[in-house]
């Protein structure tokens, strides 16, 4: 019995571990990296929309692999660990970018309610960091540079997620259609804010 308890603890050791330095080695958040999902030259630029954002690479464990459950774990545990109010709304737009990212491939794959439960996912997180975001101002922080960055990122997310509507399986678009408000509403509240400061928020280049 001493023997089983002992490799289990041993087992959480190790694991946790393994949790802890894949978030130490990743601690470092941009909001441009060189792996991105798409091609910048896609429809919607051919068409004159171009949003100057790029996503974050949502990695190779998506949310169909068995292994996304820790590293799901390991988001909530670096949030979890991040007292920095700045830190952790910039956690939380990398994570809506990356999830963001995930949701198309999983559509592509074919696997619509992966993709959903994805999709879903990334807009609550882009909301969490508007609205902290806004909190945080009111409260005297200097958040222009968080406040542009949710600008960008959720003109991104609406483009990309009107470019879902074109593929996705029918019986889906409604429920696409609903989550498509979250990027607009977190578009808004960081226009106002810039604004807000006298500054010049980015271009929305849609129809709303």
């Amino acid at each position: 019995m001493w023997r089983k308890i002992g490799i289990y603890s041993l087992t959480l050791f190790f694991a946790f571990a393994i949790l802890l330095i894949s978030v130490l080695r990743t601690a470092s958040v941009k909001y441009e990296v060189s792996g991105t999902l798409r091609d910048q030259k896609n429809q919607d630029e051919s068409r004159g929309l171009k949003i100057d954002y790029f996503l974050a690479y949502p990695g190779r464990v998506l949310p169909d692999s068995p292994l996304w459950s820790l590293k799901a774990l390991r988001d909530r545990f670096w949030l979890m660990i991040t007292t920095d109010s700045k830190r952790r709304i910039e956690l939380k737009i990398l994570f809506a970018d990356k999830r963001l990212g995930a949701s198309e491939i999983l559509f592509k794959k074919k696997k619509a309610s992966e993709a959903l439960t994805t999709l879903t996912k990334a807009e609550k997180y882009l909301e969490e960091a508007s609205l902290e975001e806004e909190i945080i101002r009111r409260k005297g922080y200097d958040t222009t540079d968080l406040l542009y960055a949710l600008a960008n990122s959720s003109l991104k997310h609406y483009q990309v997620i009107r470019e879902l509507l074109e593929f996705v399986p029918e019986d889906t678009v409604p429920l696409i259609l609903s989550i498509q408000e979250y990027p607009k509403k977190s578009y808004e509240r960081a226009r106002n804010g810039i604004l807000e400061k006298m500054k010049t928020p980015p271009d929305n280049p849609f129809d709303w």
